[in-house]
């Protein structure tokens, strides 16, 4: 197979405040941005909304190992910085993102972000001014019996904030939608967040080897004990419920673990839920292009050496 640069856009990179890595599941993001953080000697803030969860590992796809490039550790923020059952959101996100931000350039370097969660990219990229949702029950009561693909469709109606591609349970979907109503109906005054110019590289890869990558993947970590890294988060009194919450991985082996599936059915179910949540991922950054956000695409089987020389072209053009 050739490896080329799908797309190498010209542009004057002045005044660059951060390095942005985005990509689908097992498009091999974390491991290029760990490369290009040890040649820059800079660190790197994680973009992942489940990784943020201690005891999430496997299930999340955390591959701490990746951080590691040449037997350094490369600096990473973000991960591991809340308690599993927590709802952690994207106003937490974008507090604790400035701060790791800081945190990095106060030591003169580049911070990398890098992450597949479309929402807490463009939260930060965009520089959405948020401020914490209060529940709506009478929303929640109204939304209440309705489907989860009824759901997605009620939440593709609105046009700005939220992040559907982590939109995997009835429940997330409807604090999204929550979410969008809060900030329709209200003026956001109270809170300024910086505008950060970012060099935003795309990691794109096959179709069919991301299909393939991504069961390899998950049958590796079934392997590796990921039903029983969910029991564990059960016993230690985590509600399934809130488990289920989190979607994808920890979502079909709770409901495998509560006897709602079989083992067969879970593995199939998840597999088909994971290809559909990276096509979900796709969408969503191409539809940041079409918001205005200028994304370099690098084929993901380019080598690591020459995606950092991309890279590092972009950054001196």
């Amino acid at each position: 197979m050739r490896k080329f640069v799908l797309l190498f856009t010209c542009a004057i990179m002045a005044n660059i405040d951060l390095i942005t890595i985005l990509g689908p599941t097992a498009s091999g993001k974390t491991s290029f941005a760990a490369a290009l953080a040890d040649n820059l000697d800079t660190e790197i803030i994680s973009a992942d909304s489940r990784q943020i969860y201690r005891q999430m590992d496997l299930g999340t796809g955390k591959d701490l190992a990746d951080y590691v490039v040449n037997g350094k550790q490369i600096p990473y923020h973000l991960i591991d910085i809340a308690e599993p059952g927590y709802k952690y959101n994207v106003f937490e996100y974008q507090r604790d993102f400035l701060v790791a931000y800081e945190a990095v350039k106060q030591k003169n370097k580049l911070p990398i972000l890098c992450g597949g969660t479309g929402m807490y990219l463009e939260s930060v990229l965009r520089g959405y001014k948020l401020l914490p949702v209060p529940e709506n029950k009478e929303l929640r009561e109204k939304l209440a019996d309705k489907s989860l693909e009824e759901l997605t469709k009620l939440l593709q109606m609105y046009k700005v904030l939220h992040n559907s591609t982590d939109v995997d349970s009835a429940k997330r979907a409807i604090r999204a939608i929550e979410i969008e109503e809060y900030y329709l109906k209200n003026e956001i005054k109270q809170r300024e967040f910086p505008f950060l110019n970012s060099l935003i590289i795309g990691v794109n890869i096959d179709r069919e080897l991301r299909r393939q990558k991504i069961s390899n993947r998950l049958r590796q970590r079934l392997n590796e004990g990921m039903v029983e890294e969910v029991k564990l988060l059960l016993e230690k009194g985590i509600p399934a419920e809130n488990l289920i919450y989190y979607g994808l991985e920890y979502k079909y082996i709770t409901l495998y673990i509560t006897s709602q599936l079989t083992y067969e059915e879970m593995v199939n179910q998840l597999e088909i839920a994971i290809h559909q949540f990276a096509k979900r991922q796709m969408t969503w950054f191409r539809g940041m292009e079409r918001r205005g956000f200028i994304i370099h695409w690098l084929d993901a089987a380019l080598p690591v050496v020459e995606k950092i020389k991309c890279v590092k072209e972009l950054l001196n053009s």
